[in-house]
C-alpha cells in the first residue's frame, strides 16, 4: 500500500475543508495524501472595477474560503478558498457559453502564450489567521487547424472550463510547453497550498518513521 506522504495531525484528521466543488481540486490535493472534506462556496464571483485578474482571484480565493468558514454547521479549522482565470494579453476568458463561444476562444489562443492565474487562500479559523496569494503560468499553444478546433469542441472538454480548455484532459495535444506551475494550470498551485498548510499546522510532511529499507547507508 502506498503510504500518505503528507497527513493531517493526530486527531485532526477531518480539520481541512476544501471549499470548492472542482473535483480537478479535490484530485489534486487527494493525490499528496491530504485528508480534507469538501464544502463547495456560495460566493459571488463578481468581478470589480479596476480590479486585476491577480486581485480578481486572490479577493475571491478569500471570499470562498471566508463563506464556508463562515457557517457555523460546517466542521473544521482550516479553509481552503481557489479561484483560476485564463488571461489572454488583458482579456480574462471564462467558461464559454456554447460552441461558437468555445471556437472563438481557442482561435484566439492558437499559436501564441497565454497567462493562467489562480489565486488560493488558506483560513485558520481558531487562529485567524488568513493567507492567500496569486499563482501565475504561462501557457503555450500551438497553431490549430480548425478541424482540430470543432473536433476537440465535439468532446465537449471545453464547457465548464475557463479557456475552453483542459490540460490535463485531451486538450493536452495543444500544449506543447508551460513556463511555471503545471498544477496551478489544473486549477490549484499545490506546491504553494501544501506550503502554506503546513505552515499554518494542518498538515506535516514526512514525520512519520521511514521503515529500514529507506535508511540507506553512506557509501564509504
Amino acid at each position: 500500500m502506498k503510504p500518505d506522504p503528507i497527513f493531517s495531525p493526530d486527531g485532526l484528521k477531518h480539520g481541512i475543508v476544501l471549499a470548492s466543488a472542482s473535483p480537478r481540486r479535490s484530485q489534486l490535493l487527494a493525490g499528496v495524501g491530504i485528508v480534507f472534506t469538501v464544502v463547495p462556496s456560495e460566493a459571488p464571483e463578481d468581478m470589480l472595477p479596476q480590479e486585476t485578474p491577480q486581485q480578481h482571484v486572490t479577493r475571491l480565493s478569500l471570499l470562498k474560503a471566508r463563506e464556508v468558514a463562515d457557517r457555523d454547521e460546517v466542521a473544521g479549522r482550516w479553509f481552503i478558498g481557489s479561484d483560476t482565470v485564463v488571461v489572454r494579453d488583458t482579456t480574462i476568458l471564462g467558461k464559454p457559453a456554447d460552441a461558437g463561444d468555445a471556437a472563438a476562444m481557442l482561435r484566439s489562443l492558437s499559436g501564441r502564450s497565454h497567462s493562467v492565474i489562480s489565486g488560493y487562500a488558506v483560513i485558520d479559523r481558531v487562529s485567524g489567521q488568513e493567507v492567500a496569494a496569486a499563482v501565475t503560468t504561462v501557457v503555450r499553444f500551438r497553431e490549430l487547424t480548425e478541424r482540430e478546433i470543432q473536433g476537440y469542441i465535439a468532446t465537449g472538454e471545453p464547457f465548464g472550463k475557463a479557456g475552453a480548455y483542459a490540460i490535463q484532459g485531451i486538450g493536452a495535444f495543444m500544449i506543447p510547453a508551460i513556463e511555471g506551475s503545471y498544477t496551478n494550470v489544473v486549477g490549484l498551485p499545490l506546491c504553494e497550498v501544501v506550503e502554506t498548510l503546513e505552515r499554518l499546522g494542518a498538515v506535516r510532511l514526512f514525520e512519520a518513521e521511514l521503515p529500514r529499507s529507506a535508511h540507506l547507508e553512506s557509501p564509504s
